[in-house]
């Protein structure tokens, strides 16, 4: 039904934002994921998924389209929920889900939190060929470099930073440290180096 939404955070947690879009506040459940890439800043968009139950409407949102799409597929398989696919997602990160996915490794998933050796097998079983689909098609890897270059410069550029200043920054850091996939550690990095 909801896309996205973009507006201002008038209040973060880990678990849950408000965010005012136009002067409607959206109460919107994010996984810490989400948390850690929009923490330091003051509006955003989140790509939102509302689940319709009868004792309510709940909505979600994430920062990357690709948790999005992750979270979508973790909630089709029978016995996970939505409550247990955000915990995944904010236990793991949502590249790291995929890779466990797609090579089988029942263990990282059986780390997680109300995730049982029954569960994440049946998440390898019946989500394998759908996410490694996604990953070859360069949904994840491709994606989530690109991503991370343009949130990081969005992010500086809230700071007070001008954009092309952001931009060179962030394309100095990617140079000396191509395997950099964590937002936070880039703008950090980024940072030091303007």
């Amino acid at each position: 039904m909801y896309a996205y939404l973009e507006g201002k955070f008038t209040y973060k947690s880990p678990a849950q934002v408000y965010l005012d879009v136009n002067g409607v506040g959206y109460e919107v459940n994010i996984s810490l994921h989400t948390f850690s890439a929009i923490q330091q800043l003051n509006q955003g968009k989140l790509f939102t998924h509302l689940q319709v139950k009868e004792d309510g409407h709940i909505l979600f949102g994430f920062f990357e389209k690709e948790e999005k799409e992750i979270f979508l597929q973790l909630i089709s398989v029978s016995g996970v929920g939505a409550s247990t696919a955000r915990m995944m997602l904010s236990s793991i990160k949502p590249e790291e889900i995929s890779k466990a996915i797609v090579q089988g490794n029942v263990k990282l998933l059986e780390s997680v939190k109300g995730i049982g050796k029954k569960t994440a097998e049946r998440l390898v079983l019946e989500l394998k060929d759908k996410v490694a689909k996604s990953v070859t098609s360069g949904g994840f890897a491709a994606h989530v470099i690109n991503s991370i270059e343009q949130d990081a410069a969005i992010a500086l550029t809230a700071l007070g930073i001008s954009k092309s200043q952001a931009e060179q920054a962030v394309q100095k850091i990617i140079k000396m440290e191509p395997d950099i996939h964590i937002l936070e550690d880039l703008i950090k990095k980024a940072l030091k180096v303007i």
